[in-house]
């Protein structure tokens, strides 16, 4: 949670209840509620001073206008906060806002008169097969405990074979696995269950890394264990694909959730149907899974610019 006690008490205990209803009613992430609460922060903050006074009222805030939460659009701009965020910031306003007609009846149309910013698509930016086949398949870490190695290797074995979001792998355990079927169960983005299959090659990394797991007795366990035995935090992989970013030479967008673009990426370029991948990747639109196609699209023209005859001409003259 965000420290927002200077606000005061009353705004505080309004704020602090509304973000676990987030967590309760909306199913936010931690992620999320946590981005949410630095931009109300960031709002409120902005708001004592625009209007320069004390400490706000949760009643103060029914009085809010259209110009001031332009004025704070504006002032992230100057800082250099990009369209995307601030749209992110107005979204949070909004729910916050909804929650206060809601759950106070602090009615306010301020919000209603605004427009989202515009958003530029951005692509996913997928590994090479190549460099995806690299990183799951790096030799180990010096010094590295035999078991956190076959860890780390399951781990993106699993995002690169399966598509899974980090957060996702993380929140598996062990009894999620169901070999008998070559399925995974996981819950999703909106504690939506699926099955995932598993490709022999990500059922044999599981297998291995299973025969080490240092709590494979306990169902329960999860699937990936930190050095103290606690489910491992994303931090500690996102450090990890930095570390073999760095000494594999691979491209700056690697990521743990690079893989999961190189996974619909490379499917959707060996034939795969989109309703499929959709489902695969846990998708409620089909518009989401769609960008991939944007992505296999760019990358023909790439290649067809290169290769085609008056391309090729192109480089013979400039020679």
């Amino acid at each position: 949670m965000v420290d927002l006690t200077f606000l005061g008490d009353a705004l505080f205990h309004v704020i602090e209840t509304w973000q676990k209803s987030l967590v309760v009613e909306k199913d936010a992430s931690p992620h999320t509620v946590l981005n949410y609460g630095h931009d109300l922060q960031d709002f409120l903050t902005f708001l004592q001073d625009f209007r320069g006074e004390g400490i706000l009222s949760p009643t103060a805030l029914g009085n809010l206008t259209p110009q001031e939460v332009r004025s704070f659009l504006a002032t992230r701009l100057t800082r250099g906060v990009g369209a995307r965020s601030n749209a992110r910031a107005l979204s949070a306003l909004r729910m916050f806002y909804r929650f206060l007609h809601q759950r106070y009846g602090i009615e306010n149309s301020a919000l209603d008169a605004l427009k989202s910013p515009r958003l530029s698509t951005i692509l996913p930016r997928p590994l090479s097969e190549e460099d995806a086949s690299a990183l799951t398949t790096s030799a180990p870490q010096e010094n590295a405990e035999v078991w956190m190695d076959r860890r780390d290797r399951c781990l993106l074995t699993l995002l690169y074979g399966a598509g899974l979001r980090l957060s996702e792998a993380l929140f598996l355990n062990l009894e999620d696995v169901v070999p008998v079927r070559a399925q995974l169960r996981l819950m999703g983005k909106g504690r939506k269950e699926r099955l995932v299959p598993l490709l022999p090659e990500v059922q044999k990394a599981i297998e291995d890394w299973a025969h080490l797991h240092p709590q494979k007795e306990n169902p329960k366990a999860p699937l990936f264990l930190g050095a103290r035995g606690a489910r491992l935090a994303p931090g500690v992989a996102q450090r990890q694909v930095r570390r073999l970013r760095a000494q594999l030479c691979l491209p700056d967008h690697t990521t743990p959730h690079s893989l999961r673009h190189s996974y619909a990426t490379h499917l959707l370029a060996s034939g795969g149907e989109l309703r499929t991948i959709q489902e695969l990747l846990g998708h409620a639109s089909v518009s989401t899974t769609q960008r991939y196609t944007e992505v296999e699209t760019s990358q023909l023209k790439a290649v067809y610019e290169k290769a085609h005859p008056s391309a090729l001409a192109k480089k013979k003259v400039s020679l």
